[in-house]
């Protein structure tokens, strides 16, 4: 076990428990969240016990304590399933320089799906498969593949999402999420290479915030179709673990609709003109 990723993580949970969140008086902090002796009552250990998690000094709690921290730190069930896999990692998933392919029964699926924009993205956020609508919409990544790594470095996505702060949020929680094992060597070059090339990322990261995608919506702003609101459902693929498949819908009636309509329009005009270039290098 990664000494130091189980610390992290207890102490950015940590700041981020108000203590009224547990009907405690607020009172005067110089920091933000509960203090150590606090987590150490809420969980049943010795304040001494709990330092020494904190610290790197205790790696092996039980099953019993995990539970204990995970209601302390009010942690839903992925987080804490999230801290349980620190303690007793799964195994160790294959290199990120083994290239995920989308299946191809998969990838037509997508294609068939003409006025809905869809997308499959990897454990890393990588872009897997993408059908015609969804790659216009998505236009602004050029021929970048990596969600997470365009999300930071193009500045291009700052536009894109109208929200781009708690989407960014979302991606980094959505990306810890997927890679819970503390030796995973793939996870750690990425990771490092963001942190460097992005404040925000790191920020982001120190976080510790654990949380899959599921199911919401963006507002985007296309330099095409202008401003649109987009609901958004994501499903894991049961055949290829670690993949996710995003599909988009406008509301019915709706100006994002007309606004869908008229990307689609314009994708299938340049298609028959120029002749759809499939994502097969994806």
């Amino acid at each position: 076990m990664d000494d130091n990723r189980l610390s992290e993580f207890l102490r950015a949970r940590r700041a981020l428990v108000r203590p009224e969140d547990h009907g405690m008086p607020p009172g005067a902090r110089r920091t933000p969240g509960l203090r150590r002796e606090e987590v150490a009552v809420l969980a049943g250990v010795s304040t001494d016990y709990y330092v020494r998690l904190e610290q790197g000094r205790e790696r092996n709690p039980s099953s019993q304590v995990l539970r204990a921290l995970a209601a302390a730190l009010l942690l839903k069930d992925e987080e804490a399933a999230y801290l349980r896999a620190m303690v007793d990692p799964p195994p160790s998933p294959r290199p990120r320089s083994t290239r995920e392919y989308a299946g191809p029964q998969l990838a037509s699926l997508l294609d068939a799906w003409a006025d809905t924009p869809a997308l499959v993205y990897g454990r890393y956020l990588d872009l897997l498969a993408v059908n015609p609508l969804g790659e216009a919409l998505f236009s602004w990544l050029g021929c970048e593949n990596s969600l997470i790594t365009a999300m930071f470095l193009n500045p291009a996505a700052r536009d894109f999402y109208r929200d781009w702060a708690m989407v960014a949020q979302g991606c980094v929680a959505a990306l810890r999420a997927a890679n819970p094992a503390p030796d995973d060597q793939g996870l750690r070059e990425l990771v490092g290479e963001l942190c460097v090339c992005s404040d925000d990322f790191a920020r982001m990261w120190a976080r510790h915030e654990v949380r899959a995608k599921t199911a919401s919506a963006k507002r985007f702003r296309h330099p095409l179709a202008g401003d649109l609101t987009l609901d958004f459902e994501t499903f894991s693929v049961n055949s290829a673990p670690g993949q996710h498949l995003v599909v988009y819908r406008a509301e019915p009636g709706s100006a994002a609709e007309r606004s869908l309509t008229l990307l689609g329009d314009l994708t299938l005009t340049d298609s028959r003109n120029e002749g759809h270039i499939p994502h097969e290098h994806l």
